[in-house]
């Protein structure tokens, strides 16, 4: 065997292993590529390692292999060079190295025992096969044997020995009896794995006399059956005279009565045994136990738990199979065996070896001349495989030597190669229980670049739809892919282009301005190479007149329009539906050009009706619903179902045939349509009535078909508009003849039920199709493909028929044939069925991921061969879980998601995946049984995405100039965090936005200080995080820096609504960490940054100015592409804003600012669109100078008023708004304490006292939109009042009046006197 072979192998350490993976050049599986390029052998399809044949047939060795040229074949046999021209029973098949020797024209199939291996070569290289063992099948025959008779005790136990003849391979043991029925099995009573059958006790009832151990050698399809077995099961309750005569007197009287007996075990023997079992195979283990009570089986593992999903019992828990088994599963694994009297147990100890196993088999290099590759064999076992390698079939210790190879242990280095370079290496690894041999070649081709998409190739789209070119190319080394629009068009660059790595362009959103002539060009070192393909946008297809609800009487006339707008060069078809199904098969439906007609209206005609328009390249669709109401009936005329016929009469008897007549009732002012006939079968069905035909309304008569042995009597059903009527009374009855089946049973299937048998079924005939008496069916099968003869059984009345002892999913031919006492029906079609469906072997093979990007990853593997999934392949099950993040390395609850993909598909798509994540995954096999066994899992990371926006922005401390900036990470930050984004502007009064400043942080910050902004002024800010990928999503605040330094100072007691506090939203997190502090940069003569925000009919424009004071600016702005002058507007001050009004919507402009004086001094050009109107803006009336006059003339007022109040009061006079307060006498208008939160007495806020304790503004820095946003503090006097229309003072002195809720959202906008001159309505 290949594992013998002695092959030295590097044990130098791999130092750049795992530094630089070179990947090899992807080949297109292009047909007139593959052909004209040069290409090592490889090995297609050769036969299994361990082959057994059957030796009255030829003997096929399989050696298919494929390269360019092709590839020449020969054979060594036992190690020697086989010459098969010597041999005249062997030939080779055509063009193929597969041998053909020829058994069944004289040949010997022992004469051709051994080891065999097959080379295909070519003058790049040379692959050879695995050593392919070949050893003929033996069914030998039972030997000859004497069988006593078995007289047991009842009660006592006892072993039918099978003894099998040793075949090749081993046979398929059952026990069955003369009829061929499985002998029943139970927990007393069961067959153990080495064939025997063991009773743990015997009963009366197991006495027979043809208990027949059978032998089945699938390989030649033969049964061998030993000679029965007799069992006489005897008691001294029933002791007969017969049994007396054979017995000695001393047998009867020192017989016992049947005593209970505690477990003893029968197999395995002793108190411990042992056992080895390989990697990946199904460890079986038995326990069988005599005793009375039948003892009960338990299995446990000694120090660990039983593998979950992975155990089974078998043969009522006296088996117990583990499948797919590891190292782990070595141990210790005890059977308990108990009934009422005790218990006893077995300790086996069980040793996992394995046999050697992929890790990483080598894989095909395609490289160019000059670069560089690796060829890594890894693999594993139990003992640890050796490995050795092999250049061209020779180990590679005396293979020719290449300067570019360079062996290392389970590596082999490739560096600079040439085309002389170019082998077929193979990879052995091998231990005492097997091996492993994979071919890998190396090929080093030098290509120029070719374009394998047909040249001038159209491609259609709809507009607004993705449109995909594609340039399918090959080179070597590998082209650079450039794309070019127009015959003289620059290269294609940019964000409205997107380039695969296959050379495909993708145009997200094609246009009509995307058509045209793209050309793709393909070079490299050695050529370059170019393909022009055509690219049409064309209109979407549109339903301009949709159908519409309709409602209709009934037997009237209603339409739906369907009018539609298409592209001129698509043909468009409509198609109509009705409840998405086609319209009905009706004269009554007229499908006009853009309409749908129905005439004469029904009931049934209700429903929805779906217009679908269908291009080559678009579909749209519309609907609507007909409702069809009765219409009013006429008053004069009374509609009824019709009168029952009646006078029914059979005449013309005959075998299969009679005459029916009758008289029609009265069809009630509705003419009768049609008559239904029903029978009934008293003599198998009584009671119960059958359709058996209907016949128009003008007929009154009817000849009915006949079937044999059924008792028929008849009714007669009238049918009009309006519905059916009664039935008429019955006819005198009438009996057939019996006569042989005329059918036979439908619906007959083969599924088997379990691995070893085949269950047929089929649907019973019915009562009356029996044709006569004793009714049986004749169940026939045999297996398909084989020349066999068919096996038959005849059974009762009955649906189910199980076949035993069948092989594990083979076809079978299956029949069912109907017959009864008069004979047997027609001969039956034939149904291929299956025996039954075990678990499938093995697990898929060569798993690979291939991460896509960082939220998606596709599954490649290998199929698992179709005889190793023994069942019907219902697709693959793909588990797949995460096992950390790689940015935290915290480890979580492990959530395994399972994707299935139906039918023999070898890869999936992983979707939902996170960023920068460790995940394993493994694959398997399912078919009607269930799940096979896993892959190894495979490990494979996604790559950084983008992270989420920080956790939190938070602003706080404002003060004149300066704010400080808290933030956290990101939640989610999908990789490693590289730095974060701070922009910010200012926002002025009316809402405009100035420019836009921004910085750069680094990623381990978490808070900043921003110093030299304007006082009393509101910033916007955009924050956000990257990773190397890219910026995440963005948190925006807004924030104020108070007005001066009185603003962060508490009001004077008495200040009432004095004061107020500009507010901004924060985060609940505080943050401790000491922040950085950044200055915004000084200025520079320059203006820079000019940025617009357009709206339908105006535009912003803002800039920055870097430069001396007091510039006057003006700006310049024009219709874009227009050579019309262009038109300037002067800037009011030294603003760096503007807004520009009267523009036209959806127009693009270009706009520039300038300084006055300064000649040439403009910045570049702007181009901006006009769009969508955007939310109208407030103007602020408190910027505005007749409001400031306003508020002074007001406050002005309100402190003469006080000195006439105060000196009217000082002389004990009254004042109206005295006289008002002691007519009413309201109590919430009256002086309060201090210690009510209100003030007593009158302070003036110029005083700057400090606030006192309860007057600040909420913690939560809130403010209700109900509260004054100002003070009279900064206008005159610090007091709260209201005026009449008269000018009369009616406000209070004292405390606050309680706020209202706030309704709608709130503001955080910068203080302004308009909500102080609100107080005042």
């Amino acid at each position: 065997m290949m594992k013998k072979m002695s092959i030295p192998t590097s044990k130098a350490s791999l130092v750049l292993f795992l530094c630089q993976i070179i990947s090899a050049l992807d080949v297109p599986l292009d047909s007139k590529l593959l052909e004209e390029l040069s290409q090592p052998p490889t090995i297609t399809q050769q036969s299994p390692k361990d082959y057994i044949v059957d030796p009255r047939e030829n003997i096929v060795i399989q050696c298919e292999a494929k390269g360019k040229p092709p590839p020449s074949f020969s054979w060594t046999r036992n190690g020697t060079h086989f010459d098969i021209d010597k041999d005249a029973q062997v030939t080779m098949k055509p063009n193929s190295g597969t041998l053909v020797v020829n058994i069944m024209n004289g040949g010997k199939a022992e004469a051709y025992e051994g080891v065999y291996q097959c080379t295909a070569r070519n003058e790049r290289g040379a692959a050879i096969s695995n050593n392919i063992v070949i050893r003929p099948s033996r069914s030998p025959l039972w030997t000859k044997e004497k069988l006593e008779p078995n007289h047991v005790r009842e009660g006592d136990s006892l072993v039918l020995h099978c003894r099998p003849p040793v075949g090749l391979p081993p046979p398929i043991i059952f026990w069955m009896d003369n009829a061929f029925q499985r002998l029943p099995q139970s927990e007393r009573v069961s067959q153990g794995l080495n064939g025997d059958l063991y009773f743990s006790n015997v009963q009366p009832e197991d006495t027979r006399e043809d208990y027949i151990c059978y032998a089945r050698f699938n390989h030649t399809q033969t049964i061998q059956q030993k000679q029965p077995i007799s069992v006489k099961v005897f008691s001294m309750d029933s002791l007969n005279d017969t049994i007396a005569a054979n017995l000695s007197d001393t047998d009867i009287y020192g017989a016992k009565p049947v005593t209970e007996r505690q477990p003893v075990l029968l197999t395995p023997t002793g108190s411990t045994s042992t056992k080895v079992e390989l990697r990946g195979n199904v460890l079986l283990l038995e326990c069988i136990a005599a005793g009375l009570p039948t003892p009960v089986i338990r299995w446990i593992k000694e120090g660990g738990e039983l593998p979950a999903n992975r155990t089974f019992f078998e043969n009522f828990k006296k088996t117990l199979k583990i499948i797919d088994v590891s190292e782990a599963d070595s141990g210790n694994y005890k059977c308990i065996a108990r009934n009422t009297l005790g218990s006893v147990h077995h300790v086996i100890s069980v040793t996992v070896k394995a046999a050697p196993y992929w890790i990483t088999a080598p894989r095909n290099l395609v490289l160019s001349p000059g670069e560089d590759g690796t060829l890594i064999c890894r693999a594993n076992g139990n003992p640890k495989p050796s490995i050795s390698w092999l250049a061209n079939g020779v180990p590679i210790a005396i293979a020719p030597e290449d300067p570019s190879r360079k062996v290392d242990g389970d590596t082999i280095i490739f560096s600079q190669v040439q085309e002389r370079s170019s082998a077929v290496y193979q990879c052995n690894a091998s231990n005492e229980y097997g091996y492993l041999l994979a071919n890998a070649f190396v090929n080093v081709l030098a290509e120029p670049p070719r374009i394998l998409t047909p040249a001038n190739k159209l491609y259609q789209v709809i507009a607004d739809s993705p449109a995909l070119l594609d340039c399918a190319y090959f080179g070597s080394p590998k082209p650079e892919i450039e794309w070019f629009k127009g015959v003289k068009g620059s290269i294609l660059r940019g964000n409205e282009y997107v380039f695969h790595d296959n050379g495909t362009l993708e145009i997200p959103v094609a246009q009509k301005n995307s058509a045209g002539t793209y050309t793709c060009v393909a070079r490299n070192e050695l050529g370059k190479i170019q393909n022009e393909v055509q690219l049409e946008i064309k209109d979407p297809t549109m339903i301009i007149k949709q159908p519409e609800y309709k409602v209709i009487q009934r037997y009237g006339q209603v339409s739906f329009e369907c009018i539609i707008k298409h592209d001129s060069t698509l043909l468009p078809t409509v198609t109509w539906l009705k409840d998405n199904d086609e319209l009905p098969d009706d004269e009554r439906f007229l499908v006009g050009k853009d309409n749908l007609t129905i005439m004469n209206v029904t009931d049934k005609d209700d429903g929805t009706y779906t217009c679908i328009v269908n291009t080559t390249l678009d579909s749209v669709s519309a609907s609507a619903v007909l409702t069809v109401v009765a219409a009013p009936p006429t008053p004069a005329i009374i509609y009824a179902r019709p009168n029952p016929p009646f006078d029914l009469e059979l005449t013309g008897q005959l075998e299969r045939s009679i005459d029916l007549s009758w008289i029609p009732g009265d069809e009630n002012n509705s003419p009768i349509i049609n008559f239904v006939i029903e029978y009934e079968d008293a003599l198998h069905e009584p009671g119960v009535w059958h359709y058996q035909t209907e016949v128009p309304g003008t007929q009154t008569t009817a000849q009915l078909k006949l079937s044999p042995y059924v008792n028929y009597s008849f009714r007669v059903i009238a049918v009009n508009r309006i519905g059916r009527s009664q039935p008429s009374e019955p006819s005198e009855q009438y009996l057939t003849k019996s006569a042989s089946p005329d059918e036979n049973p439908a619906n007959v299937q083969g599924i088997g039920s379990e691995p070893d048998n085949l269950v047929i079924t089929w649907e019973p005939l019915k009562g009356f199709q029996s044709n006569g008496p004793g009714l049986q069916y004749k169940v026939s099968w045999r297996q398909k493909d084989v020349d066999d003869e068919w096996t038959s059984v005849i059974v009762a009345n009955v649906s189910k028929y199980i076949v035993s002892g069948t092989p594990t999913f083979v076809p079978y031919e299956v029949k069912v044939q109907a017959l009864n006492d008069l004979g047997y029906a027609p001969e039956p079609s034939e149904v291929i069925g299956h025996s039954g469906e075990d678990l499938p072997m093995v697990a898929p093979g060569n798993v690979q991921v291939h991460v896509i990007n960082s939220t998606l990853a596709k599954v490649h593997w290998d199929p698992v061969p179709l005889k190793t999934v023994r069942g019907h392949l219902q697709g693959y099950k793909v588990y797949y879980w995460k096992v950390q993040s790689l940015s935290r390395r915290s480890r979580r609850h492990i959530e395994k998601k399972i994707l299935t993909f139906r039918g023999n598909k070898t890869f999936g798509m992983l979707p939902g995946l996170e960023p920068y994540s460790s995940y394993k995954l493994n694959v398997r096999v399912v078919n009607g049984k269930g799940e096979g066994p896993a892959s190894p899992d495979k490990v494979f990371n996604t790559p950084e995405g983008v992270p989420s926006s920080p956790s939190f922005l938070k602003i706080t401390n404002p003060t004149l100039d300066s704010l400080t900036l808290e933030w956290g990470s990101p939640t989610h930050p999908n990789g490693v965090l590289t730095s974060y984004t701070l922009k910010f502007q200012p926002i002025n009064n009316t809402h405009e936005l100035g420019p836009l400043v921004e910085i750069k942080i680094p990623a381990n910050e978490s808070s900043l200080i921003l110093k030299n902004l304007n006082y009393s002024t509101r910033y916007k800010f955009y924050f956000n995080a990257q990773t190397s990928v890219g910026s995440g999503s963005q948190i925006t605040e807004e924030a104020v820096t108070i007005m001066d330094e009185a603003g962060i100072l508490r009001p004077a007691v008495g200040a009432g609504k004095g004061y107020s506090e500009i507010l901004f939203a924060t985060s609940p997190v505080m943050h401790t960490v000491r922040p950085t502090f950044y200055k915004v940069q000084p200025l520079y003569p320059r203006i820079r940054n000019v940025t617009t925000a357009a709206a339908e009919t105006y535009a912003n424009i803002s800039w920055e100015y870097e430069g001396p004071d007091h510039a006057n600016f003006y700006v310049e702005y024009g219709v874009a592409g227009s050579k019309e002058d262009w038109k300037k507007e002067i800037v009011n001050g030294s603003r760096s804003f503007f807004v520009l009004k009267g523009l036209t919507p959806g127009t693009a402009y270009k706009v520039r600012v300038g300084a006055e004086g300064l000649s040439g001094f403009r910045s570049s050009e702007d181009v901006f669109e006009t769009g969508p109107a955007m939310a109208s803006r407030q103007v602020d009336i408190a910027t505005q100078g007749w409001f400031i006059g306003l508020m002074c003339a007001v406050a002005l007022l309100i402190l003469i008023l006080l000195i006439v109040c105060f000196i009217r009061r000082n002389k004990g006079g009254k004042y109206p708004v005295k006289e008002k307060e002691d007519a009413h006498a309201d109590p919430e208008i009256q002086p309060m304490k201090e210690d009510d939160g209100t003030f007593g007495e009158y302070s003036d806020a110029e005083d700057h006292k400090p606030l006192k304790k309860g007057s600040r503004t909420p913690s939560d820095r809130t403010v209700k939109k109900e509260d004054s946003d100002d003070s009279l503090v900064d206008y005159g006097e610090g007091v709260n009042g209201q005026f009449n229309e008269d000018g009369s003072f009616i406000g209070q002195y004292s405390g606050k009046k309680e706020k209202e809720p706030a309704e709608g959202n709130e503001s955080s906008e910068a203080p302004s006197p308009v909500n102080a001159m609100n107080s005042f309505v």
